[in-house]
């Protein structure tokens, strides 16, 4: 059953309602966006100025100007799990995808845990995205330093939990109004972050002082007394880049309220992984090549805002900043609203806790008022209980990266052994790999144990960074990981298992 209405312009729009039938839903959200919407809500996770501008000091301070060579790196890898995520997109363009595709892939248990996880990884990231408005907004001006002078240790940290409750608490008001309110706000956002992103290449190219040889090169002599020598250096580094290159599932996961997304989520996916990847690339590049003093110190404490503040000027500088304060309030609307779309997707299937409550869908706003106001609670209570605790909201932030990435793999490893069973077929007329799925596939799940494990690895630099060390902080990936997961599960095995299965008000044959 494909059911079809008149979209924007009034062109026929098919709605691939077909796919929801086919796992057991009736079409319930409003289907209003278009092309536009669904690869912005795909790159506004990504978020190519919020992720360098946040990240860009740690990749410098661990692998020095060399470390550019881990966004190539990242991006292969991420590329083969895009391209599964394409051909899943194609066929089930579903909210919650990556929960439904891991569900249909591996099975209920399989699917519940890759679920449950991303749903803890989502609100996590949701509060260290929020925390990016510290990094930018003081630069700006110190009016925005509310509590302290900033002189004091705690008055960043403090000053931070500020900032990020008053964004978390717009994005909850934004995203509980309905979709198209988030859609339009997220698209001229997105817009005027890929505009500044195209012009702070230019400003940074026409004050470009070195080559990129002696960029590309520059190791800063890191690692020289590990073991694993500069390589050790750099796949430290490399988290900086592996921390931003994630989300792109977004795209898929607004399927239910966009027009035609079996053959527009697949391409969203791909244009927003690849916009990224080149866009952020130059920016990173130019950057160093352009910096006035490749060895400042400033690179490994004021990041990318000192590179632009000195490079181009107060006045220029700090007009790229608030773009940058503009991406990170898109970037945090985008992550509130997938984790929205999966705890609603869980819901519907009564695999969490008040799923009647949580899949409600409001009959004035067509969106999940409640998810929307929970997921944004506990964005919040998790920014004010680590509000002297800085660092371990730094560790539990790696650790919700590590977790997306090990979410993402609970469907490309199953996906593979369905592959190998040869019950995999893409949707006829849509994406497909063809005689390529196998490889990719195989690359896909070789590179996301890899990278997962490179993350979690008990780095003291990363996990322990301050004070003195504790074994439960550098083992912290490990403990955390495995007490959501093991505690997570056992709980779903004992109780909520036995009351799966799509609630009555939800199912594909129950009149709307």
């Amino acid at each position: 059953m494909t059911t079809r209405a008149e979209g924007p312009g009034g062109r026929e729009t098919v709605h691939g309602d077909d796919s929801l039938a086919e796992l057991g839903y009736r079409p319930e959200l409003k289907r209003t966006l278009g092309n536009f919407h669904t690869f912005a809500a795909g790159i506004s996770y990504i978020s190519i100025l919020t992720g360098t501008f946040q990240l860009f000091y740690f990749g410098v301070s661990f692998g020095g100007p060399a470390y550019w060579w881990s966004w190539p790196m990242v991006f292969a890898g991420q590329l083969m799990v895009a391209l599964c995520f394409c051909e899943l997109a194609g066929r089930y363009p579903v909210a919650g995808s990556v929960y439904n595709w891991a569900k249909k892939m591996g099975g209920p248990h399989v699917g519940w845990l890759g679920g449950w996880m991303m749903t803890t990884a989502t609100m996590v990231t949701l509060s260290a995205v929020a925390l990016a408005y510290q990094i930018t907004l003081p630069q700006i001006d110190d009016w925005f330093q509310f509590v302290g002078d900033g002189s004091r240790p705690g008055d960043a940290a403090a000053n931070a939990v500020l900032l990020g409750t008053v964004l978390i608490l717009f994005s909850t008001v934004v995203n509980a109004f309905g979709v198209q309110l988030m859609a339009r706000i997220n698209s001229a956002g997105v817009f005027i972050e890929l505009i500044a992103a195209v012009a702070l290449i230019v400003f940074l190219a026409a004050h470009i002082t070195r080559g990129p040889s002696s960029v590309l090169t520059e190791t800063y002599g890191l690692g020289s007394g590990g073991s694993l020598g500069y390589f050790g250096a750099f796949l430290t580094a490399s988290l900086a880049s592996a921390y931003v290159m994630y989300g792109f599932d977004t795209a898929s996961s607004l399927g239910e309220e966009s027009h035609d997304p079996g053959r527009n989520a697949p391409r969203a996916i791909l244009r927003a992984l690849i916009a990224s990847f080149l866009i952020g690339g130059f920016i990173l590049l130019f950057a160093l090549m352009a910096v006035p003093d490749l060895h400042a110190k400033e690179l490994s404490t004021g990041g990318l805002q000192y590179v632009v503040l000195e490079t181009l000027g107060s006045t220029i500088g700090e007009i790229f900043l608030w773009c940058v304060v503009v991406a990170i309030t898109v970037c945090v609307l985008a992550v509130h609203a997938a984790g929205i779309r999966l705890m609603f997707a869980m819901a519907r299937d009564n695999n969490l806790p008040a799923g009647s409550a949580l899949a409600k869908v409001s009959p004035r706003f067509r969106t999940p008022v409640i998810p929307a106001v929970l997921i944004g609670a506990v964005g919040v209570i998790i920014l004010v209980i680590n509000v002297n605790q800085p660092q371990i909201f730094s560790v539990i932030t790696s650790i919700a990266i590590i977790m997306i990435y090990v979410a993402y793999l609970m469907v490309t490893g199953p996906m593979l052994v369905q592959r190998l069973r040869g019950r995999w077929r893409p949707q006829e007329g849509r994406f497909s790999l063809g005689r390529f799925g196998l490889p990719v596939n195989i690359l896909a799940v070789l590179w996301g144990a890899a990278m997962s494990l490179n993350l979690a690895w008990p780095r003291a630099e990363v996990y322990n960074a301050t004070g003195p060390q504790h074994w439960y902080l550098r083992w912290g990936a490990f403990l955390f990981i495995g007490i959501v997961a093991v505690g997570g599960f056992a709980y779903y095995w004992f109780v909520q298992r036995h009351r799966t299965g799509v609630l009555a008000e939800h199912r594909a044959d129950t009149a709307p």
